[in-house]
């Protein structure tokens, strides 16, 4: 089953990931809320619309905008909705 992992700290774990790009979207509900803070970033993908960021904090650790999803993906895009992605030092293991 995959897994995010950060910081030794496994912050979401799904049997249910679809795999965009190579990156391994999980179900929103599967990440652990209590490391997650707001992020005001926002970037654009042309065919999937604009995605919004969340911070990991834990433990006096940061990573800022490390975890990313689209809250209205475009049509094509579908597939991603309710869920998210990560980057950065979170690594995606099976």
């Amino acid at each position: 089953m995959p897994k995010a992992v950060w910081n030794d700290l496994v912050i979401a774990e799904s049997d249910d990931t679809v795999l965009v790009e190579g990156n391994h979207y999980f179900p929103r509900s599967a990440l652990r809320d209590d490391v997650l803070r707001e992020s005001s970033t926002r970037t654009s993908c042309p065919w999937k619309g604009t995605a919004s960021y969340y911070s990991l904090e834990h433990d006096g650790r940061t990573s800022a905008d490390a975890v990313w999803y689209y809250p209205d993906p475009k049509p094509k895009a579908e597939m991603v909705r309710d869920r998210v992605a990560f980057w950065k030092d979170v690594r995606v293991v099976d």
